[in-house]
């Protein structure tokens, strides 16, 4: 494929990932299903003859890209979400309570189901099933752009939020769980290559499942406090970026955040989302989350396109070519049994959602780059003997997940907006 295809293809693409969102706004598609398609037709063109685009051909690419799409991605959350969480008030903690729901219940019985079927019923090796198990884990926030809040509002402080449970829910649970699943994708490394878990169960549960997410967390919760009193309160008029509008700040904030976090051992996806909830805490209501918002937003969508549209490629040209009833099996239990049963099950006795809420949150649990990222690291960290079977499996799933949940998730957020009171309806109206 020579300079000016690649050009050709990938400006056409970012044309399409621009005028696109407002072509399909009312209508049962999403972008990324469109991007996928366009890289799946690229991908059979005469041009793309002997052009390897595999993801296990390109191991460190691959994983590299989807690691900064994530953190960009996480950062866009983060900014988005107008909730407060400060940790000193027992109320912030009651109203992100779907979030802990689905993050203490909801993605571990996800991760157990899929490991137990894939090991039990499939005949899977152990590690190889729980890492499919922990990489298909997190919900995306990469392509649940549909079912997620729109941006910061920053309007006479209003959070307008509290009226859109269902968007603020799958929000919140996908800027935490790409971190959190982090701890059982290393269990399925050890498992791989340090047999046992009584050989590594102690360390396991003392450092990446505890001692890592401690560490990622503050850090990025002391990172977003000194960046926000920089921006908007700092000594020098120089620092505040607030004042000068400057917007790049935020990616700024990404890339100390996650450096720092990973240079001291924490986890660099949770620091980062941490460090974006501090940052927005500075000045709730400053218009500079906006603009910071906005640039975040442009910079994920442009990833997001090289990305979807290097899956889309891969999978015309041999990415699915391992697939067998097993990928089927665990790609279907997955998307419309284990994360609906599960994320509906952790929301009971919750005040906060309807009964369609419930459903509807548990059903969108958007499979996507985060689990590309897993797939990339683990298999360049341990063994797990079929791995181009393990990445037709995950490429299934994602592709499957793309057209299923972007079928489904123009028209299911317009039947639960019909279906809200019309006071919430109202309230909700000002964050357009």
């Amino acid at each position: 494929m020579t300079a000016p295809t690649i050009f050709l293809l990938v400006g056409l693409a970012l044309l399409i990932a621009v005028v696109l969102p407002n072509l399909i706004e009312n209508l049962p598609l999403s972008t990324p299903m469109i991007l996928v398609t366009v890289g799946a037709i690229a991908g059979m063109m005469p041009f793309s003859d002997g052009v390897a685009l595999f993801p296990k051909d390109h191991p460190g690419l691959t994983e590299h890209l989807a690691e900064v799409t994530v953190l960009v991605a996480l950062m866009g959350v983060g900014l988005a979400l107008d909730r407060p969480l400060n940790p000193l008030r027992w109320s912030d903690w009651r109203a992100w309570a779907p979030a802990w729901r689905l993050l203490a219940i909801a993605m571990p019985l996800c991760i157990a189901a899929v490991a137990l079927l894939g090991w039990a019923v499939l005949g899977i090796a152990p590690a190889a099933a729980l890492l499919l198990g922990a990489a298909l884990a997190p919900t995306d926030p990469v392509l649940a752009s549909d079912v997620e809040v729109e941006g910061p509002t920053v309007a006479s402080g209003k959070e307008i939020d509290e009226s859109d449970e269902p968007r603020f829910a799958l929000s919140s649970e996908a800027g935490l769980n790409d971190g959190l699943a982090f701890p059982f994708v290393y269990a399925a490394i050890l498992m791989s290559t340090a047999g046992g878990f009584a050989g590594w169960g102690l360390k396991w549960v003392g450092w990446y499942l505890i001692g890592k997410v401690v560490i990622g967390v503050a850090i990025g919760a002391a990172a977003g406090w000194l960046l926000g009193r920089t921006a908007f309160r700092g000594p020098h008029q120089a620092l505040r970026t607030a004042e000068t509008g400057e917007p790049l700040f935020a990616v700024a904030a990404i890339l100390v955040t996650y450096g720092l976090a990973e240079l001291v051992g924490g986890y660099g996806f949770l620091a980062v989302f941490a460090a974006a909830l501090a940052l927005r805490a500075s000045e709730r209501d400053n218009d500079y989350h906006e603009l910071m918002h906005q640039v975040v937003e442009r910079l994920e969508r442009l990833l997001t396109l090289l990305l979807l549209l290097f899956l889309g490629f891969s999978v015309s040209n041999g990415l699915l070519d391992a697939v067998d009833w097993r990928s089927c099996v665990i790609a279907g239990s997955l998307i419309f049994v284990f994360r609906p049963l599960f994320g509906w099950l952790s929301l009971l006795g919750t005040d906060k959602l309807r009964p369609r809420e419930r459903r509807a949150v548990g059903f969108f649990g958007v499979r996507g780059i985060g689990s590309i990222y897993y797939m990339a690291y683990a298999a360049s960290k341990g063994d797990f003997g079929s791995i181009d079977w393990m990445w037709a499996t995950v490429g299934l799933t994602i592709v499957a997940s793309v057209i299923v949940h972007g079928i489904t998730a123009t028209p299911t957020m317009h039947l639960l907006e019909r279906g809200r009171p019309r006071d919430d309806r109202e309230v909700s109206g000002l964050a357009q």
